[in-house]
């Protein structure tokens, strides 16, 4: 694997690390900014709008940038949004600096994944994502818990600070790692909103919110579910939130080889087996061992869909990708939210701490039947486009080779 993939991993660890930091150093920074613990949750959502709104945003802005140099300004914003919040003086400013610092996020993550699909031979592209997607995983085991106990001995800013030097770290490797790409690769604006457009690119984008919702639904109130239900102390919270961070990192090693030999069959699986985990967990919670491997497959089988699902609408987008897999990453964050708020409907109705996994398995289930029916749909456009292509004379099709519509590369 090139050297630049490594350059990706390290900006997606950071990236990774401040986005999910925050909800663990809430009563810090509640208590040093004079507020309560559920206003300082607006630090999480407003970071969450940041990643939706820059994400086309910034991909429409630097429609027409070289794609490293792209980069290097994206992670330069992330950087700038990291040491506004450690130096905000008050709750405002400080909401401000997330928000700041979440508008590179889906932009980075979409433009960085057409950047790794292009610096392999064909094949691997899928492998290449997922390393770069590896960076995120990888900071759910040693950068949230490492930056959350800093922040809990040193001070709340210390933690973002540190985030800060990641991103100068992953800057300087930016522009070091990353050659350059073609001139022929940049796309316009338009071209880009075309793409955007696409019926199997907007079915993947569905299908992200629905499926990553599931995860949400559970992962969101995954800390009270082991305290309450399994019978885990508080102190033992962060090893099972490590342990989810193993599954995910587990996930993404398998994500990129199964994508790459079949796309689609890769997605129908790890959707099918989210629901059926999510659904299992209602039971394995009342167990510790068994919620403990749960949560390790939970990780596991949820990650395993992130990089089938940028591989897809990255393909359907076609010669223009990059919008549409940055919007992907919009996506993952309204189901962040929107996993995040069924969850909490189904508890608030009284339905018991466990709810939410059962909540979780048919938003997995109802992206699994979105992510079927796109297929189904390509499936049928391709036949009709060889039924178009054979009236036109056998003569030009054995003299080509029949067509192979893009979505059959996509498996």
């Amino acid at each position: 694997m090139p050297l630049a993939l490594l350059a990706l991993a390290i900006s997606a660890f950071g990236i990774g690390t401040t986005e999910f930091v925050m909800m663990g150093l809430l009563p810090n920074v509640a208590d040093d900014l004079g507020t309560s613990v559920p206003t300082a949750g607006y630090l999480v959502s407003a970071y969450a709008l940041g990643v939706v709104i820059g994400a086309p945003l910034l991909t429409a802005l630097g429609s027409r940038m070289p794609r490293k140099r792209m980069l290097v300004c994206l992670m330069a914003v992330f950087t700038v949004g990291n040491l506004a919040s450690a130096l905000a003086p008050t709750f405002g400013l400080l909401v401000a600096g997330r928000l700041l610092a979440g508008l590179p996020h889906g932009a980075f993550f979409g433009v960085g994944a057409v950047v790794a699909a292009r610096l392999v031979r064909e094949g691997r592209q899928a492998r290449a994502v997922a390393t770069m997607f590896l960076g995120l995983t990888i900071a759910n085991i040693i950068g949230v818990p490492a930056a959350t106990l800093l922040g809990q001995q040193l001070g709340w800013r210390a933690t973002f600070l540190i985030v800060a030097a990641i991103g100068l770290v992953a800057m300087a490797s930016l522009a070091r790692l990353v050659p350059p790409l073609p001139a022929e690769e940049r796309t316009g604006l338009g071209r880009e909103l075309r793409a955007l457009g696409n019926r199997q690119v907007l079915l993947g984008l569905l299908t992200t919110v629905f499926g990553f919702a599931g995860i949400f639904a559970v992962y969101s109130y995954l800390a009270s579910m082991m305290t309450e239900v399994t019978g885990f102390a508080a102190g033992s919270v962060p090893l099972v939130l490590a342990l989810f961070g193993i599954g995910m990192t587990l996930g993404a090693l398998a994500a990129g080889p199964l994508t790459d030999r079949a796309l689609r069959p890769t997605l129908y699986g790890s959707l099918a087996a989210l629901a059926l985990v999510l659904a299992a967990f209602h039971f394995t919670a009342q167990v510790k061992w068994a919620a403990l491997v749960t949560v390790v497959l939970i990780g596991a089988v949820g990650f395993l869909t992130t990089t089938p699902l940028q591989m897809l609408v990255m393909n359907k987008a076609q010669q223009a990708p990059t919008l549409a897999a940055a919007s992907n990453q919009s996506a993952f964050n309204l189901a962040n939210a929107g996993g995040a708020w069924i969850g909490g409907l189904v508890l608030a109705a009284g339905w018991g701490w466990t709810s939410p996994t059962l909540a979780g398995a048919v938003l997995a289930a109802l992206g699994l039947a979105v992510a079927v029916t796109a297929g189904l749909l390509d499936r049928g456009a391709h036949d009709a486009s060889r039924i178009v292509a054979r009236s036109g004379g056998a003569d030009a099709e054995s003299a080509t080779g029949p067509a192979v519509p893009a979505g059959d590369r996509t498996g």
